[in-house]
């Protein structure tokens, strides 16, 4: 769910019914027409790791076989894509270094009535393609090729800029924590031809560092492009062909590529991506930060690279390589899950668990390994569905399995007292930002809009609308520790950090790759809504009454009884509120384009851009300065009161767009963001 500029601030989904799932209900199930027809390959390919299990190991988890994950796996996917109008999905068991299952549902294209194949279906499993760009960085690390803590630029053809006298290490890189901004630009696209190869991409623009390094997780696809592009300058070896060459080929994953266009052998084998099952097609993605994720695999290649993992980096990495690289982790907040060297935690039931997940346009995925335990879960799926559906499979697929297979008692007796949990919930209200943001670019202007404003609940617990439960409905959190919340109805944490007797961050255990941080008051929506919202019907009366009242005047054969220097200030007051009305809307339309169509934010609406700024220059320091001066003229001209107030509501409406413009720098000159 990381690859993309966050699709939960795009789009909310909800699933309700997998109970069905849960409980493995066979008997229901079969009730359900699924979506359509399921490929088993329960007996994996020549060249896989290991044939298929259906027994359970020696001693623990004697519950997890491929019997009884098929079982329940008929019970959970058909309803689950059915119901979120998903066309397809793979999903892949391992355990003990064997497949315990490897399961097509769905259709890999609608329209031909093709079925997913797990070992012959390409999907695009987006930012877990970063898995093989860390594993080629720590292979790196063992030929003592790179130093996870020297200055980055050691290893590059140009500079990336420090932050508060400290540079960016790939340790920073691989935590999310080197501060670098969001980048969006050039991200996805359709065409080769427009979009940039990834090393270009790196080098036309450098994200600013807002956060000190090693303090703040901030996903950046940008920063591990960066680390693809350390790996092709050390090794000597173009990123495409060293990942092709160091571990599918080691691995024996023959049918998985990060090359964009595929190679021809492998284009016949792509699933069709759809945003909904049952809408139009997504053509094949091309993306721009390539080692953050452009791979196209198989379920089955997928079940070779976590076997790998899963048995300490065997064929890839030595042991205690990849011992350090599942377990070193950056503590940010203790309770919640942390950041480890490229994987994280989503620690579950007791058990450790590590992972990554990623999101294209059309395909949404999961991998999960439980490392002490040897078992590992893969789940790919070519539709976002209805209302987000993609990303609320995962989850309860994720936490729908660990319960089945690895089950814990719940702790949610504990309670903090009634009235320290009321206080510490009313710390918690107010107005968040995403660290993971644009913030020196006009797209910041979409952190206006996209702030948590975090409030309570009829019992006084906090409503935090960051994800919801799958019912659609904001999670209950309650307050098992000291600034700790469970949300009753599910695995999610919440936790808080306290300075001075004040809460200044919190994040969410499902969320340890970012954090949200007070929004600063001058930035912060619970002001600057409302204030933006009185400056556009200001302008918008002025605007619309302003020929309305000149044809009336026609229609009555009168005249504007204003002469001279008041006449003026008339007629260019109101040519400044147009101008800017105009820069403002203008900013909403093409945002609106731009986040409406994730490829429309490329070079293609640089032309626009450069307008809507010049535009906006002009009429916010423009229009400021002829509103001052007609408030002046009109109170010393001896206008009627009317005139006179709406002379000041005017230019409190040049004062708010001015102050929108400096803060989300919209006065600004540059098509890079």
């Amino acid at each position: 769910m990381h690859f993309l500029l966050s699709a939960a601030l795009r789009r909310a989904g909800l699933l309700v019914g997998l109970l069905l799932g849960m409980l493995g209900v066979a008997a229901i199930a079969q009730q359900i027409q699924p979506l359509g027809p399921r490929v088993t390959t329960e007996t994996p390919d020549a060249g896989t790791a290991a044939p298929a299990r259906t027994q359970p190991a020696t001693g623990a988890l004697p519950n997890l076989t491929g019997q009884d994950v098929n079982a329940w796996l008929d019970g959970f996917m058909p309803y689950a894509l059915g119901k979120g109008d998903v066309a397809g999905a793979v999903v892949v068991v391992v355990r003990d270094g064997q497949v315990l299952t490897q399961r097509g549902f769905g259709f890999a294209d609608v329209a031909k009535r093709k079925p997913v194949d797990p070992a012959g279906t390409l999907f695009r499993p987006g930012s877990i393609s970063k898995l093989f760009t860390w594993t080629a960085v720590m292979q790196q690390v063992e030929r003592g090729k790179l130093n996870l803590d020297a200055d980055v630029n050691t290893y590059l053809d140009f500079k990336i800029p420090p932050h508060e006298g400290k540079p960016v290490t790939l340790r920073n890189i691989m935590t999310h924590t080197a501060g670098f901004e969001e980048q969006v630009k050039s991200i996805i696209g359709y065409d080769r031809t427009k979009v940039p190869q990834y090393d270009v991409l790196l080098k036309q623009w450098v994200p600013e560092r807002v956060y000190p390094a090693g303090t703040t997780p901030a996903y950046s696809n940008y920063a591990t492009s960066l680390a693809g592009y350390i790996v092709e300058r050390v090794s000597g070896e173009p990123f495409n062909a060293y990942v092709q060459r160091h571990i599918f080929a080691p691995l024996g994953m023959a049918n998985s590529s990060f090359e964009q266009p595929l190679p021809a052998r492998l284009q016949a084998m792509m699933a069709t991506g759809y945003e909904q099952a049952s809408g139009e097609t997504v053509p094949f993605e091309i993306i721009g930060p390539a080692p953050a994720g452009s791979l196209s695999t198989t379920g089955a290649d997928m079940a070779r690279f976590m076997i790998a993992h899963l048995n300490d980096g065997a064929g890839i990495l030595r042991p205690e390589t990849a011992r350090t690289m599942h377990s070193t982790g950056n503590t940010i907040l203790p309770h919640l899950n942390r950041m480890l060297l490229g994987f994280y935690e989503t620690n579950i039931n007791g058990r450790k668990a590590i992972a990554h997940g990623g999101d294209t346009v059309a395909f949404h995925s999961d991998v999960h390994l439980f490392t002490d335990d040897k078992v590992g879960i893969y789940i790919s799926m070519n539709s976002l569905g209805r209302e987000g559906a993609a990303g609320d499979i995962r989850n309860a697929f994720f936490e729908s399995f660990a319960d089945r297979y690895l089950p814990a008692a719940r702790q949610d007796t504990r309670r903090v007292p009634a009235e320290t949990a009321a206080e510490h919930a009313r710390m918690l209200t107010g107005n968040w930002v995403n660290s993971r943001a644009s913030v020196s670019s006009f797209l910041s202007l979409t952190g206006l809009l996209g702030q948590v404003s975090v409030g309570l609940d009829k019992d006084g617990r906090p409503v935090v609308p960051v994800t919801m439960g799958l019912n659609g409905q904001p999670r209950v959190w309650v307050e098992v520790e000291p600034f700790l919340w469970n949300d009753l109805n599910s695995h999610e944490q919440l936790a808080a950090q306290v300075v001075d007797g004040k809460i200044v961050r919190f994040s969410l255990s499902g969320l340890p790759f970012m954090m949200f941080d007070r929004a600063p008051w001058y930035k912060n929506s619970a002001l600057l809504n409302p204030l933006l919202i009185a400056a556009l019907v200001i302008l918008l009366l002025t605007v619309a009454l302003w020929p309305v009242r000149a044809l009336v005047r026609r229609h009555f054969g009168a005249k504007l009884a204003l002469e001279g220097e008041l006449r003026r200030a008339h007629l260019f007051s109101r040519l400044a509120a147009l101008l800017i009305l105009a820069s403002l809307v203008g900013w909403a339309i093409a945002i609106t384009m731009m986040m409406g169509d994730i490829a429309n934010l490329s070079a293609a609406f640089d032309p626009l851009i450069w307008f809507l700024q010049i535009l906006t220059i002009v009429a916010f320091i423009g229009g400021f300065l002829v509103l001052a001066w007609n408030v002046w003229v009109t109170w010393k001209g001896g206008r009627r009161w009317p005139a006179k107030l709406w002379s000041l509501a005017l230019l409190f409406a040049a004062i708010v767009a001015l102050w929108i413009g400096f803060a989300f720098h919209l006065i600004s000159l540059g098509a890079n963001y």
